[in-house]
């Protein structure tokens, strides 16, 4: 039983090591070949746009998707009464499979 305890806290140490960042531009699935510039949180939580998901656009142009989690985050944030309508900045954390981001934590800068 010890073991096993041990193995398991080592196991999520681990995955906590692991976590990365991600600064970029939020979009949603459907609009990330468009002007980032001109896109809006409006557009982005519009129920066809919202059900392709969400994803950070980097700094090179390269676009991570948002796991399941990421997504509904990504949606709460975007819909908030105090979000920003362009410019759709954040800071995401997490773990990158594939590519797809398993995210932890999203912050609308």
């Amino acid at each position: 039983m010890k073991c096993a305890r041990l193995l398991l806290t080592g196991s999520l140490l681990a995955l906590t090591c692991f976590a990365e960042t991600w600064t970029g531009t939020i979009v949603d699935v459907m609009c990330k070949g468009k002007d980032l510039s001109s896109h809006t949180a409006k557009c982005a939580v519009m129920p066809g746009c919202a059900k392709s998901g969400f994803g950070v656009v980097l700094a090179d142009g390269k676009f991570l998707k948002f796991d399941e989690s990421g997504n509904a985050m990504a949606l709460k944030r975007l819909k908030s009464p105090n979000s920003k309508e362009k410019d759709l900045k954040a800071k995401v954390t997490g773990s990158l499979d594939g590519e797809v981001i398993k995210v932890e934590s999203f912050e609308l800068q």
